[in-house]
């Protein structure tokens, strides 16, 4: 099946393959999608590809979807709608017709303009790869081979075929406005780059096939290491956590992609950034969890790591049934948990500043005092988290700190006078940390019971 939208490029293929169909041995299928975003215009290009497919005697399926709609519905960028909802139709319309494989019409250019996206987005070593040869789609419409013959081709290739052969295709007009991404990248950013280096395209597809070179070597010992240090149980992935802090980096970050991508399908929306939060947590104390997009959680357990589903992530957190006050100094017991409060001098306090337990933290005792509580988190609850000036809402903290849903309700929430001092594990109050101006510090130490 070829995907032709009607410009120089899939025209160009779309030819090229008619031509060869005997040397090859295929049959071609057309599909082409109206994404009605331009007017007329769109209306336009599907009846010039549908007079295409007649001229050259290929079948073809043309329909419309409204992708502004879709947008709206899954917030997205109208970008990354039109694409979801382009290789959604694609993967349909191969499905029902039984192609083996879509070909488009990507070039070079495409490609050079593919890793500057990912290279701007901060993307790791599969970004800087661009534009592959043959790629997987998979989506709720099915899976989908993409090939892309004309990778080696540029832009002006196509443009100089179709002239040579008196072929008119199409122009979209959307690809000379400033609004979109690829768009800002091709007529801004790369002739401003080719300014510095005339040769930077060059640059990038080089840069492109040592990723790529990299990549696939990477990926294999990765693979290896599945079953071994990295194992699936049910819906879940446990990691080997001695085994694991063994590896060089470059293995660990790319047997978590390898450990996600087996429990989600594919890496949408799992950005570098994703895994590098989880490899500064590595050395976190049990009880510590990142969520990841669609509801996943990297927990870190005593002797292993655990990435599963919200709802089958296990919670080491015991469940705080109700409020219970702190002994000011001396131990406390509670169900699950012992909490230890002493009351040291500031030199002290320094001292312990060099640990690395979440669940210990030192506070101004002039400020906290010695009426302190523990309870779960409440409805409207806001607190002022180290380093920020302004107290936030504490559903938006544990949002944005990636504490998995099923996890909030169980996190103790230590509290002075009402006011909370300390979101257990993750984030003490600005306004009760210690500075040198400090009298007496108060330490706080959290163990599982």
């Amino acid at each position: 099946m070829v995907a032709v939208s009607g410009g120089p490029d899939s025209v160009c293929l779309l030819y090229i393959l008619s031509g060869l169909r005997k040397e090859l041995d295929i049959k071609l299928y057309v599909a082409h999608l109206n994404h009605q975003l331009r007017g007329a215009e769109s209306d336009a290009d599907a009846d010039y590809v549908a007079g295409l497919s007649r001229r050259l005697g290929i079948p073809a399926t043309i329909e419309s979807r409204d992708v502004r709609s879709y947008q709206t519905r899954h917030r997205l960028s109208l970008e990354e709608a039109a694409r979801e909802v382009r290789y959604n139709f694609l993967a349909g319309v191969a499905t029902e017709v039984g192609a083996e494989r879509v070909a488009v019409g990507h070039t070079a250019d495409d490609h050079v303009e593919t890793i500057l996206m990912h290279l701007i987005r901060g993307s790791g070593t599969r970004g800087m790869r661009g534009l592959l040869p043959v790629s997987h789609w998979t989506s709720s419409a099915g899976g989908l081979t993409i090939i892309r013959p004309l990778l080696e081709l540029s832009r002006e290739d196509t443009t100089s075929y179709c002239r040579r052969h008196h072929i008119k295709p199409r122009t979209d007009t959307s690809n000379l406005s400033p609004e979109p991404f690829r768009n800002r990248i091709r007529h801004y950013l790369l002739p401003e780059l080719r300014k510095y280096n005339p040769q930077i395209d060059e640059a990038l597809l080089r840069l492109a096939r040592t990723a790529a070179d990299d990549f696939d070597f990477i990926e294999t010992e990765a693979r290896r290491l599945l079953g071994t240090v990295a194992r699936t149980e049910g819906n879940s992935v446990v990691i080997d956590k001695k085994s694991f802090l063994a590896l060089p980096p470059a293995l660990k970050r790319h047997l978590l992609r390898t450990s996600i991508e087996l429990l989600l399908g594919n890496l949408k929306d799992i950005e570098a950034a994703h895994v590098e939060d989880i490899i500064e947590a590595l050395d976190k104390p049990s009880g510590k969890a990142i969520g990841l997009p669609y509801g996943l959680n990297f927990t870190i357990e005593y002797d292993r790591y655990v990435l599963a589903p919200d709802s089958v992530s296990p919670c080491p957190l015991p469940a705080l049934e109700s409020q219970f006050d702190l002994k000011i100094p001396g131990k406390t017991s509670a169900p699950g948990w012992s909490i230890e409060a002493s009351i040291m001098p500031l030199s002290a306090a320094k001292v312990k500043a060099g640990e690395t337990d979440d669940f210990a933290a030192c506070f101004d005792f002039d400020r906290t005092g010695n009426e302190l509580s523990v309870r779960c988190r409440l409805p409207g609850d806001r607190f002022q988290p180290l380093g920020m000036k302004k107290p936030k809402k504490l559903t938006e903290f544990m949002i944005d700190a990636r504490i998995p849903r099923a996890w909030r309700r169980r996190i103790p929430i230590a509290c002075s006078a009402g006011q909370i001092l300390w979101v257990v594990g993750w984030r003490i109050d600005e306004r009760f940390k210690v500075t040198e101006k400090t009298g007496k510090v108060l330490g706080l130490k959290f163990k599982r019971s």
